[in-house]
């Protein structure tokens, strides 16, 4: 409990968040060289704070769902929060390799321009096994296309979770027209 709140719903917001930024992010510095050197090392560590925020959600909710009566709106909200996990490992994992694979792409083409500029004929230095994969464009289209797949997997995790979640929490509570805690409001007059 956090100032008479339950901690889940506070620290949900963290992963509302920070798991479609990562995703944001990864995408951008995927599909976009100038995006990704200039985002550098914030991509993995938006990933990594999205990542750590989800096991405290959980552990939050769990501690919250012990405390609330059992529905099918609860179960599912906690299978959907479960796959969350498994999304944001592999949102964090991916941008990793694309910040790793950046630098390694960039270290390559320096070394191929400073080696034609040095060598009389023109020619290009051969480049090492690691940093001639990353600077491929294979390897950069197939990158951006699994970038894609998690990016969006993780930010269809996170609306998933959320929305049975007000589902379970809001059900039964509001009603669509006004009145005073979700009864209808009846006309005022007599029947006469």
């Amino acid at each position: 409990m956090v100032n008479g709140l339950p901690a889940h719903v506070l620290l949900v917001h963290a992963v509302v968040v920070l798991v479609p930024l990562a995703a944001l992010m990864a995408v951008l510095a995927a599909a976009w060289p100038a995006a990704r050197r200039k985002l550098g090392f914030l991509t993995p560590l938006v990933g990594l704070l999205a990542l750590g925020g989800v096991p405290l959600a959980t552990e939050a909710g769990e501690w919250l769902e012990e405390h609330v009566p059992e529905s099918p709106l609860v179960e599912r909200h906690t299978q959907y929060g479960d796959a969350v996990l498994v999304w944001a490992v592999a949102l964090f994992v991916v941008t990793c390799v694309i910040w790793w694979g950046g630098r390694m792409a960039d270290r390559a083409a320096k070394a191929a321009a400073a080696a034609s500029a040095g060598s009389p004929d023109g020619t290009t230095a051969v480049r090492s096994g690691s940093a001639a994969w990353a600077s491929a464009p294979w390897a950069r289209a197939l990158v951006g296309l699994v970038t894609l797949v998690i990016a969006g997997g993780a930010t269809l995790a996170v609306y998933r979770a959320g929305d049975s979640g007000a589902r379970a929490a809001w059900q039964d509570q509001i009603s669509s027209t006004s009145g005073t805690n979700g009864a209808e409001q009846q006309p005022d007059g007599d029947d006469d």
